[in-house]
């Protein structure tokens, strides 16, 4: 126990001067006062934090809400059936598909964001081969609009929704399974009734995982969308480096913070009662 206790330190030290530490600023931050320059004044007000609750701000909060929606949803669409394959091939081609999903791990995120412009632009290889084969007869505008950032949010956090759903498949009592073949249950009825039911901790964590991610994500936006969507992640970049407002920039962050927090309690509470419905099912 004591050395569990020893190995767990460095983390929980890392943890306090890195992020607890830094947090506690934001959040001191938030209710003070932005000087004529730029500067902090030490002054207590609650302005800051009445003004994210601002009409301009909503939208804006939404907006980026709507996009996150959409790319957790997207997103796994893709990775449910990519994770479920990969855990019933063999076992050569599993470590393919998952390296395949961990390869962007190892390129820089710019540089991947940049080299999705490559693709979409309208000379890129998407346009260009469209227009080879007679398709279209003018480039499609792929990039610099919402749905740029989407596919541009999807492809970067695709491997944070596989990764735990696939972790879930491969954890599958596969007895069930076989007892609801013996019961006649068809494959259909069998994923929707077993499988799936079964692995909803894996959705829930992957999903928590890509839509945080993607309510803070602003370099996307800035890259894909050509600064022409506008969500709360640029905003708050915007209010430490542009406008050099920290204290409404550290508002809308403990915002986000609080917003994450809660999702990651509901995450918690759902997979509570799944596992308690499990634990009775069982029983």
């Amino acid at each position: 126990m004591k050395f569990g206790k020893y190995i767990i330190t460095p983390s929980i030290i890392w943890l306090i001067v890195f992020f607890l530490i830094p947090l506690l600023f934001i959040f001191k931050f938030a209710f003070m006062k932005n000087g004529m320059y730029g500067q902090i004044e030490n002054v207590i007000t609650f302005e800051n934090i009445t003004k994210v609750f601002d009409p301009l701000y909503l939208k804006v909060l939404w907006t980026t809400f709507w996009i996150a929606v959409v790319t957790t949803i997207i997103t796994l669409l893709i990775a449910y059936p990519y994770a479920y394959t990969a855990t019933v091939v063999s076992e050569k081609w599993q470590r393919m598909l998952l390296l395949l999903i961990t390869i962007p791990f190892w390129i820089n995120f710019l540089v991947r964001s940049y080299a999705l412009i490559v693709i979409f632009r309208s000379k890129g290889i998407i346009n260009t081969l469209l227009l080879k084969l007679g398709i279209i007869n003018e480039p499609l505008q792929l990039l610099y609009n919402m749905p740029s950032v989407i596919m541009g949010m999807v492809y970067t956090l695709l491997p944070f929704m596989v990764l735990p759903i696939f972790v879930a498949i491969e954890q599958l009592d596969h007895r069930k399974l076989d007892a609801a073949n013996d019961l006649g249950a068809t494959p259909f009825q069998t994923f929707f009734h077993v499988t799936l039911p079964l692995t909803m901790k894996g959705i829930f964590a992957g999903s928590i995982l890509v839509f945080v991610a993607s309510f803070g994500m602003f370099v996307v936006s800035d890259v894909m969308g050509g600064s022409k969507v506008a969500l709360i992640g640029n905003v708050i970049q915007n209010q430490f480096l542009g406008a050099r407002n920290w204290p409404f920039g550290s508002a809308l962050s403990i915002f986000l913070v609080i917003s994450s927090i809660g999702l990651i309690g509901l995450y918690y509470l759902a997979t509570k009662n799944i596992g308690a419905e499990k634990s009775g099912g069982e029983k």
